[in-house]
């Protein structure tokens, strides 16, 4: 999504016409802003929760058991995505 697919405005205004924003917000994130910073983003419900289903569980390398330190050592990337290794160098 870029830029130019959400709306801007300050916080005064979203206060004044919430409706019409919350309206506008089913189709586009509404950026509100207070003294010129943005502060908050206003999404629809759908795109929130598509948002948090992308979210991922962390795990610091050193919480691996050996068994899961063991297969990422091992794995082995497929023939057919030999070509992707152009996109890392340079």
């Amino acid at each position: 999504m870029s830029i130019e697919d959400r709306v801007s405005i300050s916080a005064a205004e979203f206060h004044r016409n919430v409706g019409f924003y919350q309206h506008i917000a089913l189709t586009k994130p509404v950026t509100i802003t207070k003294n010129g910073r943005e502060r908050t983003v206003l999404l629809s419900a759908r795109e929130y929760t598509c948002l948090k289903r992308r979210d991922r569980l962390v795990i610091a390398a050193g919480e691996l058991s050996e068994r899961q330190v063991d297969a990422v050592r091992n794995a082995r990337i497929p023939d057919r995505f030999a070509d992707l290794n152009k996109e890392i160098k340079d």
